[in-house]
């Protein structure tokens, strides 16, 4: 009896610890699901507009790709359409660089010579001029922007690599996939958030420019 009684408790003892660890453990995750819950609700919703101050950049792109060529014009007009797609500022300047070939001509080496300003958040406590700015979803494949094609595969690579980071980006998503010499298995693939301006109107520069 007093054998079967000492198992008895310590049976019971066992199940009341087990049960006390699994409380435990649920109170641990129920903690974690709660502070992943309070970061979600913390990070910036897109579309709320928010305080943002311009950064100015200036640029010389040049194109080395094996699949298209472009003449220096051309390159500069494409760049330009990249940049507002991205979010830089109205005023974008994107000229043709110095170029060996003439003005509509391919030239293996084209060059673009960009000068631009984006937006970064800024703290609006901290005094100075600020420009309204919120966070928008930007996609860039084959036509999209309207004039993108997969010939460009390689161009937006470059753009990707050399550009981009000069804008203040999130949730980058890059599957662009270029095959060189050919169109053919080519993808023109790159998503992300860019914090750009809120235009008062449409084709305006933003009052308090910075610039």
């Amino acid at each position: 009896m007093n054998i079967r009684t000492t198992t008895t408790r310590t049976h019971h003892s066992t199940v009341s610890a087990r049960l006390v660890r699994a409380g435990l453990l649920s109170l641990a995750a129920a903690a974690l699901i709660s502070s992943a819950a309070l970061a979600d609700d913390a990070a910036p919703a897109a579309g709320t507009p928010a305080a943002g101050s311009w950064q100015s950049h200036k640029f010389s792109f040049q194109y080395m790709g094996f699949t298209s060529t472009y003449s220096c014009d051309g390159l500069a007009d494409k760049l330009k359409k990249l940049l507002l797609a991205a979010g830089a500022r109205a005023d974008v300047k994107s000229q043709p660089g110095a170029c060996a070939s003439g003005f509509g001509r391919p030239d293996k080496f084209a060059r673009a010579d960009l000068t631009f300003y984006t937006l970064t958040p800024a703290d609006a406590a901290a005094g100075g001029k600020t420009a309204p700015g919120l966070w928008r979803p930007v996609a860039f494949s084959d036509r999209s922007p309207r004039d993108l094609q997969i010939g460009d595969c390689e161009l937006i690579e470059q753009f990707r690599s050399q550009v981009l980071p000069m804008f203040t980006t999130r949730n980058v998503v890059n599957n662009t996939s270029c095959v060189p010499h050919q169109e053919s298995g080519s993808l023109i693939d790159l998503k992300f958030d860019a914090f750009a301006a809120i235009p008062a109107n449409k084709g305006a520069v933003p009052a308090n420019g910075g610039g």
